[in-house]
């Protein structure tokens, strides 16, 4: 009997320190857009995939969902006031809890930023820099930190964007401060584990990634003037690197690779590739390329090529990782956000469009598509992948689609 108590107390510690540890935010596992996920249609129907639900009560916002514990989170805005919604799985309403005020100025209102969820806390940072950890059951905060007034940083032109990052005990966000410049949190209580310099600047809209290079851990983001690395453990500067365009916008998180880096932004600015030395203490630039000037949606990496859409120049576009060399460029369809699963890309345009295209450094080959009716505002959310389900948030609707048999 002793023995039987004990096994199950294993059991149940294991699954419990599991579940804690397991942390859903913004654009999938990694933040590189890749979704896994096997068994999926290539190629749609005339009609596009069927819609499987719709709900039409969000507030305002660009934000993506974010799936975990059997729900759906998401953020929106009314009457200025940033709330956080829970929808069943089934897409029906359950509760929804105000966490502050949100970004209502002048140029596109609403919130910017995905909630992030590891264990039972759901953690949100608003375009007015409050950072705020919650219970999801109540509603109730569990800490709150007011990113410009508790640490020295200021809000940018659009309201402070950030798709906040949890590794472990720790949560990552960037007050842009000169001695707050980037901070590591723990999650559990909001207290300080380190502040850094960095290279200085302000916030930039672009949300951080961690890297494993050959066995280093940084940080990378870009800031006002720099793609930065911090070292993961007491945030020491490890190297900066120019990448400076007016205005100061981008929101697109870097993608690593075999010690590359990929940083991108919009407005004509356009791509570089920087090659990480073997300690990653420094980097060297191997190429630029200004046909994806990306703003705002995102690009994937498949099989040495990189995908995504530009901003000037309203076309997809195809690179190659190693060279730098535009392949193809494609105005099929409209510029937008990109995400990967299961050998398609997942194209969701400005202009509604919802497209399924098989990624081919021959040619931009679009396997299904449809048009997105419902909603409003700009059609900006990134997609979302979970369970074989597709998630389409616009403005104030989201959407759930059937890909797969």
């Amino acid at each position: 009997m002793k023995i039987n108590f004990l096994i199950t107390l294993f059991f149940f510690t294991a699954f419990t320190c599991l579940q804690s540890q397991t942390v859903e935010n913004w654009r999938g596992p990694d933040r590189q857009g890749i979704y896994p996920a096997a068994g999926l249609l290539q190629e749609w129907p005339d009609e596009g995939p069927e819609m499987l639900w719709s709900f039409e009560q969000l507030g305002t916002g660009f934000s993506s969902p974010v799936l975990a514990n059997g729900k759906i989170y998401l953020t929106g805005t009314e009457d200025g006031i940033g709330y956080l919604y829970i929808l069943s799985l089934n897409g029906e309403f359950e509760k929804k809890f105000a966490y502050g005020p949100e970004y209502h100025g002048e140029g596109f209102p609403g919130s910017r930023n995905s909630p992030a969820v590891s264990g039972n806390m759901v953690y949100l940072v608003s375009s007015m820099g409050v950072l705020s950890c919650m219970n999801p059951d109540n509603g109730n905060k569990i800490w709150q930190l007011d990113l410009f007034n508790d640490f020295d940083g200021k809000n940018i032109h659009w309201g402070l964007t950030e798709n906040l990052l949890i590794d472990g005990d720790r949560i990552y966000c960037a007050p842009g401060g000169e001695e707050y410049n980037i901070v590591a949190l723990n999650r559990h209580n909001g207290e300080v584990i380190w502040a850094s310099r960095g290279a200085g600047g302000q916030s930039a809209y672009c949300s951080p990634m961690l890297i494993d290079h050959n066995g280093r851990r940084m940080l990378i983001t870009h800031m006002e003037k720099h793609i930065v690395a911090l070292d993961e453990a007491d945030g020491n500067l490890v190297w900066s690197h120019p990448h400076e365009l007016r205005p100061f916008v981008y929101p697109n998180t870097p993608i690593y690779h075999k010690g590359g880096i990929f940083a991108f932004s919009g407005y004509g600015m356009g791509a570089v590739k920087l090659m990480l030395s073997p300690d990653g203490s420094s980097v060297t630039e191997e190429w630029r390329n200004s046909d994806l000037d990306n703003q705002i949606g995102g690009a994937v990496l498949v099989d040495g090529y990189i995908y995504g859409s530009g901003h000037r120049n309203r076309f997809w576009v195809c690179i190659d990782w190693e060279t730098g060399e535009t392949i193809y460029q494609s105005r099929e369809i409209d510029k937008g956000t990109v995400i990967f699963a299961d050998g398609r890309l997942y194209c969701y345009t400005e202009r509604g469009e919802l497209a399924l295209v098989n990624p081919s450094p021959k040619e931009f080959s679009i396997t299904g598509q449809t048009m997105v009716t419902l909603g409003s505002e700009q059609h900006w959310a990134h997609l979302v992948i979970n369970e074989k389900i597709l998630y389409l948030r616009h403005g104030n609707a989201i959407m759930a689609y059937k890909i797969s048999r």
